[in-house]
């Protein structure tokens, strides 16, 4: 008896892929325009103009969804690429530009998927699972980027964790966020800013006891 090879439509996987698009777009616009806790998914197939089984079918449930949107933005960044230009570095201030201008553009492209896991954090275990893989995901690429200005000596006052840690203060998540959201600063106000500052934290002179002068 011959053996009966898979059914394959190329047609129907790109109606298929269509349709988890269609899903996930009005996930994040939901998501954004609510706040996460606000949404269900019945909401989302409506928005998205499907049934509600198609939805958990082609994403799955709505932590699923939330899962999808942000693994969707991990797999965008510019983290990659900042590491690689750093080996080209110069100077400190050619490598604070670098990692300001990387992070900036992260932040800026992905920012409602940001605001969409800002919104979940409170209310969903499995969204405070994220955001905290995200912030491992996040420093881990910002000690990279410590241990490559250590090792061209841009900031010997300073070991790896030091200077991680002050990338972190100048550049992390709710840096970027209090500026451009908290105080509606404009991404390239906000870049100049950081950039200054993560300069002169990293070439302070030392501290001086009380007394010794």
């Amino acid at each position: 008896m011959p053996t009966r090879r898979p059914y394959h439509s190329p047609r129907r996987e790109r109606e298929a892929l269509a349709t988890r698009q269609d899903i996930l777009r009005a996930a994040r616009e939901l998501f954004t325009a609510r706040g996460y806790g606000r949404v269900t998914v019945a909401d989302i197939a409506r928005q998205a103009n499907t049934a509600l089984k198609t939805v958990y079918a082609s994403v799955g449930t709505k932590s699923d969804l939330l899962h999808c949107l942000i693994d969707s933005g991990i797999s965008q960044s510019h983290a990659t690429a900042t590491l690689e230009k750093l080996r080209d570095a110069t100077s400190l201030e050619s490598a604070i530009t670098l990692v300001a201008r990387g992070t900036r553009a992260d932040h800026e492209r992905h920012r409602p998927t940001i605001d969409v896991l800002y919104s979940a954090v409170a209310s969903d275990d499995s969204a405070r699972d994220v955001w905290e893989h995200m912030v491992t995901l996040y420093r881990g690429a910002l000690e990279e980027a410590a241990r490559q200005i250590v090792g061209k000596g841009f900031a010997p006052r300073f070991d790896v964790p030091g200077v991680r840690d002050r990338l972190w203060f100048c550049f992390g998540m709710n840096a970027w966020r209090t500026l451009t959201v908290d105080c509606e600063w404009s991404y390239d106000d906000a870049e100049r800013t950081l950039r200054r500052q993560a300069i002169s934290i990293l070439t302070e002179p030392p501290s001086i006891p009380p007394g010794t002068r």
